[in-house]
């Protein structure tokens, strides 16, 4: 597992072939090639590189569907 920092989750947007990765609850995820991840996006609205745990409130969905991605590490803040 590896820290990250914010500044560090930044590099993983999933634009240009690189990594996609997303935080949530403190963790971090690998979203790459996930579907519902497209071009550094989710759902075309929320940016990979960054922590989601805000946006999940507001999502229809629970935060089961992050049991489906592999966690990678932890945010640290």
């Amino acid at each position: 597992m590896r820290d990250f920092t914010e500044e560090e989750l930044k590099q993983f947007d999933g634009k240009n072939g690189r990594p996609a990765y997303t935080a949530y609850d403190d963790k971090v995820y690998d979203v790459t090639g996930n579907h519902e991840f497209r071009n550094g996006l989710h759902s075309g609205i929320h940016p990979c590189g960054v922590d989601l745990t805000d946006e999940m409130l507001d999502a229809p969905h629970g935060d089961e569907v992050m049991d489906k991605v592999p966690m990678i590490g932890r945010l640290v803040k």
